[in-house]
């Protein structure tokens, strides 16, 4: 009987219909991605109409009485949902808070940007990874909001900016492998958040963490959107990987300067890794963009489209296993990690000969050799913080001494800034071309 209704012509195209339909069903996702093409996505319901002010109780998150590990008796696990989490958050820009101010209200946060939850074991360790230039203002307001976030999700985190020198064209996505790669030689983190500056959580339901088996897209519902997702394999703004699925991918394009382009390309490394774009649900995912006008140096980047054409064949040569950059400083401060790096020039600009002293060795590693390194964990420092806060630009030496090009730096105590000045030399660093505010003043 089979046989028979193959040999008819409308049942074999029935047949060839439903295995295209099949094919179309994964390819989108699966039922998730499918749900939010057409406006169907399932979650929980909030009231966006009823807010909460981001440090609402958050004292409650701090130890009453000076902690006393004891290492015969671990600490328990913090509960799958912590208890203090509120949903949806106020979130405006009417003004630029300090990073003094930041800083006091959040006491518990560590030297580098670093906190774990007292009183239990956190599920999960998350790195933030911040690509930045020139964008101070949402830095702040990124900071003064993404601390309590995550304190009130009791997770053991740490925020990196990864800040580019120089005027060359922006590389967000070159921007993201650096600071995977030297945020995975501080920590053995579970988690990889790599987050636009711009982009502030509006609910802290939306977990910072990762999905054991495919990487997430999680600003799905931002306002510039109208709260939903663009179009189904849109993996802007906000993701999650695990190390692991960051290493199958082979972490992020390198190729795309200028504006556009890169997270299309991550998607579809995604697909060809065989792995799905997992996401929360868009009544959770909503994010709020702080308005801005068009940055010089990262205008629409033309080429973005043949970029794409090439993925499919390219995506295992372009990537971590191709990284090069030059680390120019390392600097922790109170409330984040930065890492001033020169990662370049776009290739297809118009070359200019480097200043005299200013070559530079620059990284290049393979796969293993990568994962070797990323693992390994340098010596800790015991030497404690100030109480007072820095500038969002890496400090400047005082009394005219020099800092030296590819360098951890905490500002001298009493110079304004608070601290204890300790220099490491990282060899095989050179300063970077170009002009910079954000640089210190001893690697111009």
């Amino acid at each position: 009987m089979l046989r028979r209704l193959l040999e008819r012509p409308r049942s074999l195209a029935l047949l060839v219909g439903c295995q295209f339909a099949f094919v179309a069903y994964f390819s989108l996702g699966g039922f998730r991605s499918l749900a939010s093409l057409f406006g169907r996505a399932a979650g929980p319901v909030f009231d966006y109409s009823r807010t909460h002010d981001v440090y609402a109780n958050l004292s409650r998150l701090l130890p009453r009485e000076p902690a006393r590990p004891d290492p015969a008796r671990p600490l328990p696990f913090c509960p799958e949902r912590s208890p203090f989490l509120v949903g949806p958050l106020t979130v405006t820009f009417s003004r630029v808070p300090t990073l003094e101010q930041i800083q006091a209200k959040n006491p518990a946060v560590r030297e580098g940007g670093r906190y774990q939850p007292p009183g239990c074991e956190p599920r999960s360790r998350t790195a933030v990874i911040i690509p930045h230039r020139n964008r101070e203002t949402h830095l702040g307001h990124l900071l003064y909001y993404l601390h309590p976030f995550l304190q009130r999700q009791q997770l053991q985190y740490g925020i990196y900016v990864v800040h580019q020198a120089g005027n060359s064209t922006f590389n967000r996505a070159k921007l993201l492998n650096v600071g995977v790669k030297e945020a995975l030689k501080d920590e053995e983190w579970d988690c990889l958040f790599l987050h636009d500056v711009d982009l502030i959580p509006e609910n802290d339901h939306n977990l910072y963490t990762c999905d054991p088996w495919n990487p997430k897209h999680v600003s799905v519902a931002m306002n510039k959107f109208g709260y939903s997702l663009p179009y189904p394999q849109y993996f802007g703004g906000v993701s999650a990987l695990t190390p692991d699925q960051y290493m199958k991918i082979n972490g992020f394009p390198n190729e795309y300067w200028g504006w556009g382009g890169e997270d299309d390309d991550i998607a579809t490394r995604v697909r060809l890794a065989g792995m799905k774009i997992a996401r929360p649900p868009v009544s959770i995912g909503h994010y709020k963009m702080v308005k801005h006008k068009s940055d010089k140096g990262n205008e629409e980047n033309p080429h973005r489209f043949d970029l794409l054409i090439r993925t499919q064949r390219m995506w295992t040569q372009d990537g971590m296993n191709s990284l090069s950059y030059v680390l120019l400083a390392k600097h922790l401060h109170p409330l984040y990690t930065n890492l001033t790096v020169d990662i370049g020039t776009d290739p297809r600009a118009a070359r200019r000969a480097p200043a005299p002293g200013h070559e530079g060795q620059r990284h290049r590693s393979s796969t293993s050799l990568f994962r070797e390194e990323m693992l390994r964990k340098p010596p800790r420092d015991p030497v404690a913080w100030g109480d007072r806060g820095l500038p969002l630009s890496p400090h400047r030496p005082p009394n005219g001494t020099q800092a030296a090009p590819g360098i951890t730096q905490r500002s001298p105590k009493g110079a304004g800034d608070g601290g204890t000045n300790v220099v490491v030399r990282d060899e095989g660093m050179a300063p970077a071309r170009g002009d910079n505010r954000s640089l210190a003043q001893g690697t111009r």
